[in-house]
């Protein structure tokens, strides 16, 4: 069985609170991109995991793939061994939740394979204890994700808006860790309008907006992301953002845009134009 498991960006990120757990609680809407990795998983003597493309920085017995065969092993009772190949295109620390996706496609795909009969919101709900934005990969249409991102309700009316721009990633050459971002976000104290009342205005109308709070102090350490995101305004995005917690940065552009004039402007990043 092969999968494709695909990269999201986020449309607006409002912190709206800390719990006393040390959790923050947000709004986002995510929405799925066409900038995908490739999962193969296969009936085998014995359990394993092998990588390929890009470079994974930890072991596989603590890659989310392999959490997420382990979660399925227990709620199973055992699992038939299952090699699993693993081939990354979507470069980690992105925020683009590359590791949640594949995680969340490993659920479904031994669901699927092994027909365990599992429905989508038990998937959900196991996906959840993998991280917070896993669940949302286990469906397939934009989603407004609430509380600590775990509680999710579909957001057709993203996709009919998004449905006529293209859309550019660009990763540069560094990461951030999850960690590393929310040690440096606080709550937003001021007034504003509900994200979900935001995005309701026309896309051309987002910037300045719909923003992600995670931008001021990431951007602040990190600041090649926000020239990044003024590159591509000026290239004639109407829309660019930070990823999540970073280092990703899209754009929204009405028209599509030539792959060798993005790599000739920033020829040390990842890129991926996509619809």
């Amino acid at each position: 069985m092969i999968l494709f498991p695909h990269a999201k960006i986020n449309i607006g990120l409002d912190i709206t609170g800390k719990l006393p757990n040390g959790f923050h609680t947000l709004e986002t809407f995510m929405v799925h991109t066409d900038w995908e990795d490739v999962l193969e998983l296969t009936p085998a003597p014995k359990t394993e995991l092998v990588c390929s493309g890009l470079p994974i920085d930890c072991p596989p017995e603590k890659n989310l793939v392999m959490k997420a065969f382990r979660l399925m092993e227990a709620e199973t009772g055992g699992l038939p061994p299952t090699l699993i190949h693993l081939h990354k295109n979507v470069p980690d620390g992105a925020g683009l939740g590359a590791g949640s996706a594949d995680a969340a496609f490993t659920l479904c795909g031994l669901n699927d394979l092994y027909n365990l009969g599992f429905p989508r919101e038990k998937l959900a709900e196991m996906a959840a204890m993998i991280g917070s934005d896993c669940p949302f990969f286990i469906y397939d249409c934009p989603m407004f994700c609430s509380g600590t991102g775990t509680t999710l309700a579909p957001a057709p009316e993203l996709a009919d808006a998004l449905k006529d721009y293209h859309i550019v990633i660009v990763r540069p050459p560094f990461g951030v860790s999850t960690k590393e971002a929310y040690s440096g976000v606080r709550p937003y104290q001021g007034n504003r309008l509900p994200l979900a009342c935001r995005v309701m205005a026309p896309v051309t109308e987002w910037q300045g907006l719909v923003g992600n709070d995670f931008e001021a102090s990431v951007c602040a350490a990190k600041p090649r992301i926000e020239e990044i995101k003024h590159s591509l305004l000026r290239l004639g995005a109407v829309y660019a953002q930070m990823s999540g917690s970073g280092s990703a940065v899209f754009a929204l552009f009405p028209e599509p845009v030539e792959a060798d004039i993005l790599s000739e402007l920033l020829p040390d990043c990842f890129i991926h134009a996509g619809k």
